[in-house]
């Protein structure tokens, strides 16, 4: 990991302070006498942990009694989340869509953008997320980045009077490991908190893929079969450190540094058989290779907040610089059958850099009604990307392969300003709003000599209405305009290489794709019985995906391109209550259709189909000491621009005993039936392919958690960013 970067965010940690989870900043105002807990925008808070919260424009999920978030990553907790799955790989999709933006207490992290945001989803812990809340349909205030939506993080931030704290370790039967403390100080004016988190992962899987290609419709198919095994260790640490202090009654200043790096290390042994029309093996060979990824990610940030009179009435400035450096080394040899042996390494590194600063107001008007407006400015989101090969005959023998070697610089700044109004009509409650984004991108591929510049100036409304049929029962209907934007290496159309048969590259002439999202929902909410049904529809233009194409000889290129429109909807019931005085259940399901006119990937007509997936809990509260979960999920199978995704199922155990107020253990069982894996289907008039994956994450998991300190928890009233200033976001 990039020690200078370890050193930063350390050097933030003041010494002599427990390390502790965040208190209320930034997303809480000073403090003030203490009062019971409020709700604000709609968010409904109660003392059950385990309550769902809702707002106008979002669902908030407790993962406190969720136990595989307790001893896992956040993959695993988000799989327990509804409307969201995670696949074998750790790609995120909301609805179907993966065009998901995720934010860490309401603002983006370099740590889930990009390439390595399904790395980072698997490795990093889950046990400092209090909250994730679910944003389908955002509101103006937010960035419209991400067609599927916004999901945010929330992490801890319960604050006590005094020294607190909290150790936690975690350990499975197949060699992973985590743990971590967490600590807080406050006094008076002064709150210093922050957390030290290590997760070590040991990582096994298999993969296999069967392949068919043809140059045209009417030429025979050529079979080949590529079959991997994978395995390796992945490590990854957490910092952070937070400081509050109170200049007045109502003004606070804040400061935060967050370090996250993660390190895999995996070796892989790979064969590979091709065969002519007349199924003569005509091409072989047996790979083994060594490959070693890193990441690091630090951020600071400095917030100051000044509360004005009357309630909810704020104005809050941050300012906030994040740098990302990650690098992945590779180092092969190929034992071919048919051809000469070969040598090989090759070397990808990125260095992402931004600075991100944002005023954001808001105050009561008269009527009940609320505003809020601001502006959002990303100055220079600088990503600079660095391939190098070489292949040789012999260790010593490598020379540099100018077709694996190139550089590509991306600069992105975006210039944006919201407004967004609510108010009240008797039982009707209406928020509109509207958002306006200057975006000016350069691209500079280096090694061909090739620059390019694209400005444009864009709007994106969203519009809310809550109607209270009764004090149980509201109906729902907004509407929101989305965008996703190419990543910068959407747009290399360098080929990166990742095996002899398998190439990846950008399109420079790719469009950004933009989504008109509709949703008309009812809920139901009695004591702890809550049920949620949501009608929505979804409607893009120009939407990225990926394709694969056959370069010939078996090999494949993945790239993108724009499809022309793409329309999904579907059905969403989400059900939460209580069986017996001991016996509560979470359950959530998904109809789901999607239509794809892919006529410019090879296909005569519109492809559709339909999908169903569903998730459920139930939680035994044996004894007030002892508490047993049983959790899992099924997703259907999905169709893809040139294919079908087949269907994935996990179940999870797990059973918590709390042994005193300060001490408790946990045991969990993660894939008790060892039912994960992945399929992914491609099925064109010249390729038919299909790509297997099975990991090997069945394990038994064994925690402990010691809580120190004394004092209650001082009453926040909301969670950062439930219907607060949307700081950075």
């Amino acid at each position: 990991m990039n020690t200078k970067l370890l050193a930063a965010a350390a050097a933030l940690v003041l010494p002599g302070t427990a390390l502790a989870q965040a208190p209320a900043s930034p997303g809480v105002r000073p403090p003030a006498k203490p009062e019971a807990a409020t709700a604000v925008e709609g968010v409904t808070v109660t003392s059950d942990a385990t309550a769902m919260r809702t707002s106008i424009d979002r669902r908030s999920y407790s993962v406190a009694n969720d136990l595989s978030a307790r001893t896992g990553s956040i993959a695993d907790a988000l799989r327990n989340i509804p409307s969201v799955e995670v696949d074998v790989q750790g790609n995120i999709s909301l609805r179907g869509d993966a065009n998901v933006t995720i934010l860490i207490d309401g603002k983006p992290s370099g740590m889930f953008s990009g390439d390595g945001k399904a790395d980072a989803l698997q490795q990093l812990p889950a046990d400092q997320i209090d909250r994730v809340e679910v944003m389908t349909n955002p509101s103006a205030a937010f960035r419209p980045d991400g067609t599927a939506g916004i999901i945010n993080l929330v992490t801890k931030k319960t604050r006590k009077a005094g020294g607190n704290g909290s150790v936690r370790l975690n350990a499975s039967s197949d060699g992973r490991y985590n743990g971590g403390v967490s600590g807080s100080f406050n006094q008076d004016k002064l709150s210093l908190s922050g957390d030290v988190g290590y997760r070590h992962d040991a990582q096994k899987f298999r993969s296999s893929s069967e392949r068919a290609t043809r140059a045209l419709a009417t030429a025979p198919w050529l079979e080949s079969i590529q079959k991997s095994l994978a395995e390796g260790d992945g490590d990854s640490l957490n910092l952070r450190g937070n400081l509050d202090y109170d200049l007045d009654a109502k003004t606070r200043v804040s400061g935060e540094l967050r370090y996250r790096g993660m390190a895999m290390d995996m070796d892989s042994t790979e064969t590979f058989q091709g065969k002519t029309a007349a199924g003569i093996v005509n091409r072989s060979y047996q790979r083994a290779s060594n490959f070693k990824m890193d990441r690091d990610n630090a951020e600071a940030k400095a917030t100051w907040r000044r509360q004005f009179k009357g309630s909810e009435h704020e104005l809050v400035a941050s300012v906030g610089y994040e740098v990302t450096n990650s690098g992945r080394d590779l180092r092969a040899f190929t034992d071919n059958s048919f051809t000469a042996d070969e040598y090989e390494t090759s070397s990808f590194s990125i260095d992402q850099s931004q600075t991100n600063v944002a005023l954001d107001y808001s105050r009561p008007l008269g009527g009940n009604a609320k505003l809020k407006t601001g502006f959002d400015l990303d100055l220079g989101q600088s990503n600079d990307y660095d391939n190098r090969g070489a292949r040789g005959p012999t260790p010593g023998g490598l020379t540099v392969d100018p077709s694996r070697t190139n550089r590509f610089v991306y600069d992105q700044s975006v210039y944006a300003g919201y407004v967004t109004l609510e108010r009240p009509f008797g039982d009707v409650t209406v928020q509109g709003g509207l958002r306006v984004e200057q975006v000016q991108i350069d691209t500079d591929q280096i090694t061909s000599r090739l620059k390019n510049s694209n400005d444009y100036l864009r709007a994106y409304p969203s519009l809310f209405v809550s109607y209270s049929l009764s004090d149980d029962q509201q109906l729902r209907a907004n509407f929101s305009r989305r965008v996703q934007r190419p990543q910068a290496q959407d747009l290399n159309p360098y080929r990166v290489y990742q095996d002899p048969f398998n190439f990846r590259a950008g399109n420079p002439d790719l469009k950004p794709q933009v989504t008109d999202s509709y949703e008309l929902g009812w809920q139901y909410r009695k004591g702890q019985a809550y049920y949620l049904a949501t009608a929505y529809y979804r409607q893009s233009t120009k939407g990225v995906t990926d394709v694969v194409r056959d370069l010939g000889g078996g090999v494949l290129l993945t790239t993108k391109e724009n499809l022309g429109e793409s329309r999904n909807g579907g059905l969403e019931l989400v059900a939460n209550g209580r069986l017996t005085s001991t016996l509560t259940y979470s359950l959530s399901g998904n109809l789901f259709w999607n239509e794809i006119d892919a006529a410019n990937l090879g296909f005569a007509r519109t492809r559709s189909g339909t999908a169903v997936s569903g998730r459920g809990s139930l939680n035994w509260q044996v004894t007030p000491a002892d508490f047993v979960q049983i959790s899992g999920f099924t997703s259907g199978k999905r169709l893809t621009p040139q294919g079908h995704r087949e269907p994935v199922q996990m179940l999870n155990l797990g059973y918590r005993r709390k042994v005193s107020d300060k001490l408790s253990f946990v045991v969990t069982a993660q894939d008790a039936l060892d039912t994960f894996r992945d399929a992914v289907i491609t099925d064109t008039p010249t390729l038919r392919d299909r790509t297997e994956r099975l990991p090997r994450i069945r394990a038994l998991f064994f925690g402990l958690t010691y809580n120190f300190g004394g004092g209650r928890p001082r009453p926040q009233g909301f969670d950062f960013d439930t219907g607060a200033t949307p700081v950075g976001g």
